[in-house]
Parts: C-alpha cells; structure tokens; sequence
C-alpha cells in the first residue's frame, strides 16, 4: 500500500463523525433476504467474512480468508463527485497452506469510487478491485486474485442463513443498540482452484460466512475477542465468541449458537459454554503479540467436550495500518467428545486485541 494512501486512511479515520448519524442496532429490525446479504449504509460499520478449510485431490491442506470491510466516514453529506468518500472499503485476503507450513496474506483499501468497491442488492456482488463474491442464486463465487495466490471458489449452501442473538441482535455490551445485526451461512459446501506459487489446485471442502452490520458494538473496558467458528464431521456447527475486559476478566455478553443437522439456530449465553486458552501459544515476531493457539471448549448442555488446535502456528494478519488492525485468524482441526461418541471437525479461530506498538520486553 501506498503510504499517501495509508496516510489519507487514517486522517479520515480519525476524523469520522459522530455516530448520531447512523442507525443503531435494534430488535425491531425486519430481516429480508436476499437485501440483507448486501450493503447497509445507514449503519457505520460493516463486514462479510469468508473462511474456509479445502482439500486437494491428493491430501494436500489449505485454510483461506476473505474479508470484506465497510467503514462510514459521512452520512447525509450532498455527494457532488463519485470521488467523495462516504464510505471506506477495506478487503483481507489470506490464505495458508497447511500441509507447505506457510502463510500468504494481504489488504487493500479502496473508496466506493466508480465502482472500485461497495457491496450492492441489483448486481448481487460484494466487492473491492478484483476481490469479490458474486451471488447466483444459492451459489456463491469467489474470486480473489494476488500477487502468488488466487482464489476461484463455487460455495453453495447446504442450510438457511443464521440469523445470531436474540430478537434479531447480537448484544455486545449493556444499552439499547451496544449490538450488531448478525447472519452466517454456517456450511457452504466448496469447490474450485487455488493457484500457489504457478501451480494449480483443484480442491473441495466446507466454509462459512459471517455477515454483520452496526453502529455501536464493544464496551470501553473490553480489550478485544476470541471468535470460533466449527463444522462438526455430524453436520453440525458451533460459534462462540469472548469478550476480554482488560483486567484480562471475561465479559458477560460473551455469547455463541449452536446449529443442528436441520438447520435450527440455539443460541448460548456466556454460562452455557467454556472457552479456555490451553498453554501453546505463538509469539509474533511482528506485533510482539502472543496469541493462544490451542483452546478448550465444553458446552455442558450439547455434551460436548472439544480440543481445539491448529496444523499452522503463524496465521496472523499483520497489517499495513498499524497494531490495531493486526490480528490472528486461521485454519484450526477440533476433536474430542459428544457424550460418549467421538467428535471431530474443522474450523476458524480469530483472536483481536493482542498486538503490540513495541516490543514488551
């Protein structure tokens, strides 16, 4: 990224309005779909996340992300040139092969422009430059092209969107609108190419999509999260998430959903399941942050009793525009127990909040 452009970044950032401008996340929202998988620009912040565990025809392994980033800068303001700025359009891409012990990533940053990114109901795609996901139907196509990688991906899904919380919000901390409007497409079943470093792999597996929408979300005490996604060999999914106050507590609007073979969502507060680091940890040499990679999970009423690991410790995304939108998120195998039956599957582990300006020491 260019430093001009990372400057302007900031400046904008750092000169966003106040949040009065936007709606707030709150249980009187009315789902529609398909409108709801795309643009909401009457609230502030926006994101769709993509992630995925693939396989090629000869074993070999690969985890991939991509996140699309939707920041408003201004609402209500005349645009007088397809250049103003509204809205700041982010995008991640990373992806990391498993079985190579290496990780690729990389960003961009882009305004809606004319037609350099924006996510949009009539053409049905959510986009940033040649990074994008195109809806057809129950399909949908990734494309993501860089620099030693590209993605080109067929994801169809095998259950109804999810729709997390209760009343149709998220809550994330006490008070009317501390939420987020929260959907999954918790099991797209996954087909398509991965070219690595000129060679092309044909490959299948399951991801899942994370799509959420709001104003005002975090507490001021909370420090940052840890968010698991998991597709159980049963047909079965999991996602929790923990808030980590920065006396190192664990917040009580920590919560999850648990998804059944049909489909059906059950949402879980924060005293219906265990989230526990275990002691393997990764140590980044680049954000001195040290990220707990191995996790306990129980949820006593499931009976369900999981370890979770990952086959590639170093899954961070360190970004170009500081320790603050640094981050852990990769690829992650579960196994364990459901009663007195073994459970096993794949999944995601995202971990904010732990990197660094300096290096501690």
């Amino acid at each position: 990224m260019k430093s001009s452009l990372l400057a302007t970044l900031l400046v904008l950032l750092a000169a966003m309005p106040l949040t009065a401008q936007y709606q707030k996340a709150l249980p009187s929202y009315q789902y529609q779909f398909p409108r709801d998988h795309f643009n909401h620009p009457d609230y502030q912040t926006e994101w769709w996340y993509y992630t995925g565990n693939l396989r090629s025809a000869d074993g070999h392994k690969f985890g991939f992300e991509l996140t699309f980033f939707r920041q408003g800068v201004s609402r209500g303001k005349a645009q007088t040139s397809d250049w103003d700025v509204n809205d700041i359009y982010l995008a991640h891409l990373a992806l990391s092969d498993l079985d190579g012990d290496r990780f690729y990533h990389t960003e961009r940053v882009n305004r809606a422009g004319p037609g350099l990114a924006g996510a949009s109901e009539p053409t049905a795609k959510v986009w940033n430059g040649n990074w994008q996901v195109q809806w057809t139907g129950n399909q949908q196509q990734l494309l993501a092209i860089a620099q030693n990688f590209a993605l080109r991906l067929v994801m169809s899904s095998r259950k109804p969107p999810v729709i997390h919380g209760k009343d149709g919000v998220s809550q994330k901390a006490a008070g009317a609108g501390q939420a987020s409007h929260y959907i999954s497409f918790t099991r797209l079943l996954t087909t398509g190419t991965i070219e690595l470093n000129a060679r092309e792999y044909q490959v299948e597996g399951t991801a899942w999509m994370d799509h959420e929408f709001f104003t005002h979300q975090l507490d001021t005490n909370e420090s940052g999260w840890d968010w698991v996604s998991l597709q159980l060999d049963d047909n079965t999914e999991l996602m929790l998430y923990r808030f980590r106050h920065k006396d190192g507590s664990v917040d009580s609007f920590s919560a999850g959903t648990y998804i059944d073979a049909e489909g059906k969502p059950s949402y879980l507060g924060v005293g219906d399941f265990s989230m526990q680091p275990e002691k393997e940890t990764y140590a980044s040499p680049d954000t001195y942050a040290v990220y707990p990679i191995a996790w306990r999970i129980t949820v006593p009423s499931l009976r369900l009793d999981l370890q979770l690991t990952t086959p590639l410790k170093s899954q961070e995304l360190v970004s170009g525009m500081g320790a603050g939108l640094s981050y852990w998120e990769g690829a992650t195998t579960v196994a364990g127990r459901r009663d007195s039956k073994p459970a096993k599957g794949v999944g995601y582990l995202e971990m904010t909040g732990y990197a660094r300006q300096e290096d501690p020491r």
